[in-house]
């Protein structure tokens, strides 16, 4: 499942490549606020995607990147979904000054805690949204695992990424622990 963040991702954005060559297997959220998020618009559209691509028994990978981290983690804490891992790219910090409170309110208030399956943070060691030690925490506060994304910001198509196999890498071993 993708889950973009503010505005969807863009044609050059890694997850929309990553989308592309997964083909049918993919499905990303479609929530019709995306210029400006109402948390409970994207959480229903995380579970729309979830219907739509979960299949019993199937594993499930959710793939997020900015503020879709935390409808994603949001969608988790209520659900409590078997069977699923979360790969969570570039969460914004809700408290730091860079936060689009304007555009997205719902948000401002999200606080991480543990969820209920394998997770992995990936998060720029300079990205403007999140300082790197904030999103060590959010992932402590997970319980999920942290990685750094190096010095690419806030790992999106600015950052120039084009396929990301690092990022690529990395989701794999989320997979492969989760197994």
């Amino acid at each position: 499942m993708v889950i973009p963040g503010i505005d969807g991702s863009d044609e050059a954005h890694w997850q929309s490549r990553w989308q592309q060559e997964w083909g049918g297997a993919a499905v990303r959220i479609a929530p019709g606020s995306w210029a400006a998020p109402e948390l409970a618009d994207w959480v229903a559209a995380v579970q729309a995607a979830y219907e739509a691509v979960g299949v019993a028994g199937e594993p499930v990978v959710l793939v997020a990147h900015s503020l879709g981290c935390w409808a994603a983690a949001c969608w988790l804490e209520a659900v409590r979904p078997a069977g699923v891992a979360a790969f969570l790219v570039a969460p914004p910090d809700p408290r730091g000054p860079a936060f689009p409170r304007a555009a997205a309110p719902s948000f401002a208030a999200r606080a991480a805690r543990a969820l209920p399956c394998p997770a992995l943070v990936v998060a720029g060691e300079d990205d403007p949204y999140c300082d790197a030690g904030v999103s060590a925490g959010f992932a402590r506060e997970w319980g999920a695992r942290w990685e750094s994304g190096g010095t690419h910001g806030h790992l999106n198509s600015a950052s120039g990424l084009g396929e990301w196999p690092a990022g690529r890498a990395l989701l794999a071993t989320l997979v492969a622990d989760a197994g």
